[in-house]
C-alpha cells in the first residue's frame, strides 16, 4: 500500500518548474517570480508570484498554468495564485554602464533577430527569405546585415546601391523587394575585407542599430553573425527585442553549437520564438522521393525540448541556392508554385503570430 506523499513548499515549487514563462524555455521558478508558498492545516496552497511583463496577458497565462499543476498535484485541496503585476524597470547592461541600457530601437515596432550557433546552417539565406515573406503578407519589413566580417545581404537582395543619409545623420536604408535594407557590403567595394577588431564593430553594430531611418517598420529582422561573440552580446546587452529565431539543420553537430546560441538568449532573458530547421530534406525533383541528408527530425526534437515551437522545415533546395546567388530570394516566387516559398510563408506567419500574440 502507496503512502501519499506530504504535501510541502518544496514539493509545490518543484511542480511548478513545468510552467514556462509565455516566449522562453525556462520556467517561472528559475526566473524567481515564486515568492511565498503558504499551506495551511488543511491542505489549502496560497502561491505568490511578482510578475514584470509590459504585456499585461502575461500574468493570466501563468495564473493559468499554475492552476493547470495544481488542480493534478495530489493532496492540494485548494489553491488561490496571487500575481502582484509590475511594470518592467529598464533592464541594464554590464557594469551598469547607461550606455548600455537596453532602448527600442527607433521606428521599428517589433524587432525579430535570427541566429545561429555555427555558420553554413544557411542563416542568412533564412534571414532574406523571412523578410521578403513577412513583406508578402502585407507588413512594412526592415532587414539589418549584422555580419559586419562578412555581409551578404546586397548580393542575395542583388542590390549595389549606397545608403544615402538625411539632415539627422541616419542612414536611408536602400529598398530591394519590399524590404529596406541596410548592410556593411552596401558601403564597402564587394572586395574590400573589414579589418577591424571587436570594438569597433561593436560601434559598427550600434550605428546600423541606433542611426537608422527606418520610417516606422512593423518588423526589423536583424540577421546576427554565427556564434557568441562581441555582435551578439551588444544586441542582446542594449536592443529590446521581442525574440530570436535560431536556425538549425537536423545534424547534431549543429545541433550542438544552436544549444549554445540558445543558452546565451536564455541567460540574458532574451524570448526564443522558436527554432527553424533548414535544409531539412531534399527532394528529388525526378521521382518525389525524399532524402534526409542531414539526419531526420533534430530541430523538431530540439524544440520539443527546449518547449519551444518548431517554426518551420526549409528543404534544401536548387532554386534557393540559385535565388540567393542571382539575387532573388526564393520567398518572392508564389507559394502555391513553390514548395520553399510556401515554406517560408508559414515561418513568416509563425513569427508574426508568435510576436503579436505576445
Amino acid at each position: 500500500m502507496t503512502t501519499q506523499q506530504e504535501l510541502t513548499p518544496e514539493l509545490i515549487r518543484a511542480a511548478l518548474t513545468t510552467v514556462k514563462f509565455p516566449g522562453f524555455s525556462r520556467d517561472i521558478v528559475s526566473f524567481g517570480l515564486v515568492k511565498k508558498i503558504d499551506i495551511d492545516a488543511e491542505n489549502n496552497v496560497t502561491i505568490d508570484l511578482v510578475i514584470e511583463s509590459k504585456n499585461a496577458d502575461i500574468p493570466r497565462y501563468i495564473f493559468e498554468g499554475v492552476h493547470g499543476v495544481m488542480k493534478h498535484l495530489p493532496g492540494v485541496k485548494h489553491c488561490d495564485v496571487n500575481i502582484e503585476h509590475k511594470a518592467p524597470e529598464a533592464r541594464k547592461g554590464i557594469n551598469d554602464d547607461p550606455s548600455t541600457w537596453k532602448s527600442s530601437v527607433p521606428g521599428a515596432k517589433h524587432v525579430i533577430a535570427v541566429a545561429s550557433g555555427k555558420g553554413g546552417v544557411g542563416k542568412s539565406t533564412v534571414s532574406a527569405n523571412l523578410a521578403v515573406a513577412l513583406s508578402k503578407l502585407g507588413y512594412s519589413v526592415g532587414l539589418v546585415d549584422l555580419d559586419i566580417y562578412g555581409p551578404s545581404m546586397s548580393l542575395m537582395f542583388g542590390t549595389k546601391e549606397r545608403p544615402g543619409a538625411n539632415e539627422n545623420d541616419e542612414f536611408i536604408p536602400v529598398t530591394a523587394h519590399g524590404v529596406k535594407l541596410l548592410s556593411m557590403g552596401l558601403l564597402i567595394n564587394e572586395s574590400d575585407p573589414v579589418a577591424v577588431r571587436g570594438p569597433l564593430a561593436t560601434r559598427y553594430v550600434q550605428q546600423f542599430l541606433r542611426n537608422v531611418a527606418w520610417g516606422d517598420v512593423d518588423f526589423l529582422i536583424l540577421d546576427l553573425p554565427p556564434g557568441t561573440g562581441d555582435i551578439q552580446l551588444t544586441i542582446v546587452q542594449t536592443a529590446e527585442l521581442d525574440g530570436v529565431v535560431v536556425v538549425t539543420t537536423p545534424q547534431e553537430v549543429a545541433l550542438i553549437d544552436a544549444r549554445k546560441a540558445i543558452g546565451l538568449f536564455e541567460r540574458v532573458e532574451t524570448p526564443i520564438l522558436g527554432i527553424i530547421e533548414n535544409m531539412s530534406y531534399f527532394q528529388c525533383p525526378s521521382d518525389g522521393k525524399i532524402y534526409h541528408i542531414f539526419g531526420e527530425g533534430g530541430g523538431e526534437r530540439e524544440a520539443a525540448k527546449l518547449g519551444v515551437p518548431l517554426l518551420g522545415k526549409i528543404p534544401l533546395d536548387i532554386s534557393t541556392r540559385s535565388g540567393g546567388d542571382e539575387g532573388r530570394p526564393v520567398a518572392l516566387e508564389e507559394p502555391g508554385q513553390n514548395p520553399v516559398s510556401a515554406a517560408f510563408r508559414q515561418v513568416a506567419e509563425q513569427c508574426a503570430r508568435v510576436v503579436l500574440d505576445r
